[in-house]
């Protein structure tokens, strides 16, 4: 669906659609206001975030669809789940344009209604043949109707967020034999396009490195590991050292000798969901040209159980030269971050280092699917996470980081194990990775296992990726990493 700017209503819209504030008279600018007002007593309708009175009625000498549809207080998630509600409801109705009266309403409130409505409406029908006639996507435009000069400059910027959200739903929706570590960074190479540079490291580059943990993990699998790097300076050199984001990215996750369970299995698609969020986020900077340096790194295997796998037990040897005791091989993600971070302070001398990773399963018993979960080393990086968490959208809660929890993962024969005992699962898994921040590194670790797919429909998305974790970073780098 594409998103239109007017100054005025077009004339050949099915749907005028007008924002009702929380409380607000209602008064929609038609021939027939006193309908929509009846309607919308009728409906018990005041205007409560995302709720939807629809009528017909005469307007301009023709029957036309009216949506009123309630934007609460006006906050930006309320603008923005007001948007959802009508790309849920217009989306398949029929209509291929629709309108939104943004009078009474600043240009940025109104373009992120347009961002709430263009995140709903996305959705993925690649291998989809038979899809019944009314179920077929018929919205091709929305418009934003206002006079104000700023929307188109709002609508811009936000709609190359949208863009990057965009990029990683796809990525993460797509199957296990569509995406894998070398078809991931296929997928990428338009970024350059862009003004992104882009380097890969492949298995023997990796095994020159000594990345043993990554690439113990890819070891059982024909298809061959990938580090991939993305690079945008958009501060035209005034930043020396980049902010470095860092991905896990298990293409798919069998558990490998530690094989999963069958049922649910076919999930572990979206394993690379951290992945998929750092490359979403360099291609929304690089698309509004970011006044930032940031580096995107990828951390590519895929996880299966042949003769060759990794087995329980196994002792490999990291990048860093800190050995490994692997009992879990299901416990996989951490040794792929440990080798990406720890090239990644070696090569591009971070001050501050975010990872993101579906890393544990305990963090949905912890926390569900309504917060990713956060460590770190900082309390100024932390603290700035849990803000733009807010602000976005994406949501984060804290937990803690402690030599207790350390010590779980020493190991008898190794310098440390990949899993701790039962309890504390998501802090342990934590605590390894902050094995391998240098000394002075900012860090911080999120663990978005609960956020990356959704069972169904959100605030702005359907069923499926959510594209989690693109607006937290994009909010980040504008608050606290860009240049002037």
């Amino acid at each position: 669906m594409k998103i239109a700017i007017s100054a005025s209503r077009p004339s050949d819209v099915g749907c005028l659609i007008f924002p009702v504030a929380k409380g607000s008279v209602i008064a929609p600018a038609i021939e027939a206001q006193t309908l929509a007002a009846e309607a919308a007593g009728a409906s018990r309708f005041a205007g409560e975030t995302g709720a939807v009175v629809e009528l017909f009625a005469s307007e301009g000498g023709r029957t036309v669809r009216i949506l009123l549809v309630g934007t609460g207080e006006g906050k930006v998630a309320d603008l923005e789940k007001a948007g959802a509600a009508v790309s849920a409801r217009l989306l398949t109705s029929g209509l291929t344009h629709a309108a939104v009266d943004g009078t009474g309403i600043d240009a940025a409130s109104l373009a992120h209604l347009g961002l709430g409505a263009w995140l709903r409406a996305w959705r993925i029908d690649t291998y989809r043949t038979k899809l019944a006639e009314k179920s077929k996507p018929t919205l091709e435009t929305l418009t934003l109707v206002s006079d104000a000069a700023e929307l188109g400059k709002s609508w811009a910027d936000l709609e190359a967020v949208a863009q990057g959200v965009a990029f990683t739903r796809e990525l993460v929706s797509e199957p296990g034999n569509i995406i894998y570590p070398e078809t991931f960074v296929e997928r990428c190479q338009h970024l350059a396009e862009l003004g992104i540079g882009i380097s890969v490291l492949d298995e023997a580059d990796m095994a020159k490195l000594g990345m043993g943990a990554l690439l113990g993990v890819a070891q059982g699998s024909i298809r061959k590991p990938r580090l991939l790097a993305l690079h945008w300076d958009g501060s035209a050199g005034a930043q020396e050292t980049p902010l470095v984001l860092v991905g896990k990215g298990v293409t798919f996750d069998t558990g490998g000798i530690s094989l999963k369970p069958g049922p649910g299995m076919e999930d572990m698609k979206w394993d690379m969901g951290g992945a998929g969020a750092v490359v979403g986020t360099m291609k929304a900077l690089a698309l509004r040209k970011a006044n930032a340096h940031v580096v995107g790194i990828c951390g590519l295997v895929e996880n299966m159980p042949d003769g060759g796998a990794m087995r329980p037990g196994d002792i490999v040897t990291s990048m860093s030269g800190q050995t490994i005791e692997v009992l879990n091989t299901d416990a996989e993600g951490r040794l792929v971050l440990c080798d990406a971070i720890w090239w990644a302070q070696q090569t591009y001398k971070p001050n501050t280092i975010v990872d993101l990773a579906t890393l544990t399963g305990a963090m949905l018993i912890s926390l569900g699917v309504e917060h990713g979960g956060l460590f770190s080393n900082d309390d100024g990086l932390a603290n700035q996470l849990l803000t733009a968490g807010l602000e976005s959208g994406d949501k984060l809660w804290r937990f803690p980081l402690a030599d207790a929890y350390d010590k779980l993962i020493d190991s008898p024969i190794a310098d440390m194990k990949n899993i701790g005992p039962r309890y504390g699962g998501s802090i342990t898994a934590a605590q390894f990775i902050k094995r391998y921040v240098q000394e002075g590194v900012r860090w911080a670790h999120l663990d978005i296992a609960g956020m990356v797919w959704a069972d169904k429909p959100g605030a702005t998305w359907d069923k499926g990726a959510t594209g989690y974790g693109v607006r937290l970073l994009d909010r980040l780098i504008r608050d606290h990493h860009q240049a002037g």
